[in-house]
């Protein structure tokens, strides 16, 4: 991940990187516009969030049928930007083959936790439309409180039209989550690890962020994919 050095998010104890400026303007209004014009059905709709799963979600087994992304999530964003970047150079497909688009409302977020042995430890996340803090919290212990009054060990200020890339331990020893808060408070740079790759750290200086709809593009690489026709045989035998 040469190029990738310079974006390295030096406070963190493992491989995480940040770009502020990885799309532009104008392709982050097309990608909104793909999103909130995909046929309703293509939404999941959670408790605290709505969400969309490209190509299909999972099977009961964590795997993926396997089908092409659609090609606007692909350029620009896999091809030429990841490409350019050798981000999914190591994974086992050499390529992302999935993705989640999550919507975060104001007041909405997801509570810590960790995406799990599907996928390859490799997380690339674009923020469109308004930035958010993505907390990342130490795993519970035998000998720790598995409560959830406990306070992140990491914050990490997304932008909008940015990428996060974490991958190694940050993938696997930490639990990830965003606060369901209607405004991201304590913002500094002592508590925001990637406040040094901020596009615009001067905005947050005041100290908090009033939360806006931000679009996340969560692309991963599942680690096991099946054919259509196998999984039809593999279903007719039960």
């Amino acid at each position: 991940m040469g190029e990738l050095e310079r974006a390295r998010i030096k406070q963190l104890p493992s491989d995480a990187f940040y770009i502020a400026d990885f799309i532009s303007e104008m392709e982050e209004a097309f990608l909104l516009q793909k999103i909130v014009t995909a046929p309703l059905p293509r939404w999941t709709h959670l408790a605290h969030r709505r969400l969309q799963t490209w190509p299909s979600a999972l099977t009961k087994t964590n795997t993926l049928i396997a089908s092409p992304l659609p090609s606007w999530l692909v350029s620009p964003i896999v091809s030429p930007r990841f490409d350019a970047l050798d981000i999914f150079r190591h994974a086992p497909h050499g390529a992302p083959n999935h993705v989640l688009v999550n919507e975060y409302c104001p007041g909405q977020g997801i509570m810590p936790h960790e995406d799990g042995a599907a996928y390859y430890p490799l997380v690339a996340t674009v923020s469109l439309g308004a930035p958010i803090v993505l907390d990342l919290y130490d795993k519970p212990t035998a000998d720790t409180k598995d409560g959830l009054d406990r306070q992140p060990r990491y914050r990490i200020l997304q932008e909008r039209r940015s990428l996060l890339v974490t991958t190694d331990n940050i993938y696997t020893d930490f639990l990830h989550g965003i606060s369901e808060t209607d405004r991201d408070e304590q913002l500094s740079a002592d508590s925001i690890c990637n406040w040094d790759l901020l596009r615009e750290s001067e905005r947050y200086e005041c100290g908090w962020s009033q939360r806006g709809t931000r679009i996340s593009l969560t692309y991963r690489d599942v680690l096991k994919v099946a054919k259509l026709g196998s999984t039809m045989k593999f279903l007719s035998r039960r």
